[in-house]
């Protein structure tokens, strides 16, 4: 039995509004995904690391605490990871994302073995004397880290931690007395540049 035009009129309404109710509940699946896989980094974050960092370089050479500048930057780290840590848990918290999602513990993975070893290899070169390598090796292990995790951050996360793995070259290269500052210029310097342009990036999608 053939249909009347009415009926074929309405039963091809009815598949283009399938097709139609398909297609966006494709794009919001790809967007869910999309969304799943990349972790919002707060450019407060960076500005916050980087006073820290500027700070610990500016009170590294003064000659009073000179010869204690290890412990100061030791410091300066934790104090700026604390920092960064927490910018960035308010920033899921207020997005409503819990700080725990996978792209979160994926970023934490990505980070921690590059710092976990940096941790050990300090202690060993301090036991030995070789303090004037820890610059270096503390900025070529960061921008592997920071490099490794803008799988999951965007572009200006990964360019900043290339320009890490510069700096860390540059240390190595350079005699011991330009490590604070190559430290200064790395976690004062770039973590404030990047921070200021992250958040400028952040401002312009919204």
């Amino acid at each position: 039995m053939s249909k009347g035009p009415h009926a074929r009129k309405l039963s091809e309404g009815n598949t283009v509004a399938l097709d139609m109710h398909a297609l966006g509940t494709l794009q919001y699946i790809r967007a869910a995904i999309d969304a799943a896989g990349v972790l919002a980094v707060p450019g407060s974050a960076g500005i916050a690391m980087g006073c820290v960092g500027v700070a610990a370089a500016l009170l590294a050479a003064h000659p009073a605490f000179a010869p204690h500048w290890l412990l100061i930057w030791v410091i300066a780290s934790v104090a700026a990871f604390l920092c960064g840590s927490a910018l960035i848990a308010h920033q899921a918290l207020r997005t409503e994302r819990a700080l725990f999602r996978r792209p979160a513990r994926k970023f934490l993975l990505l980070l921690a073995p590059p710092l976990l070893v940096g941790a050990v290899l300090t202690l060993s070169l301090w036991r030995e004397h070789e303090e004037s390598l820890i610059p270096g090796l503390w900025l070529l292990l960061y921008g592997s880290a920071v490099s490794a995790a803008s799988t999951l951050t965007g572009r200006l996360v990964g360019i900043m931690g290339g320009l890490f793995l510069v700096l860390g070259v540059t240390a190595l290269a350079l005699p011991p007395v330009a490590g604070n500052w190559l430290l200064g210029g790395g976690f004062g310097g770039l973590h404030l540049l990047f921070g200021v342009l992250i958040g400028r990036a952040n401002n312009e999608q919204h």
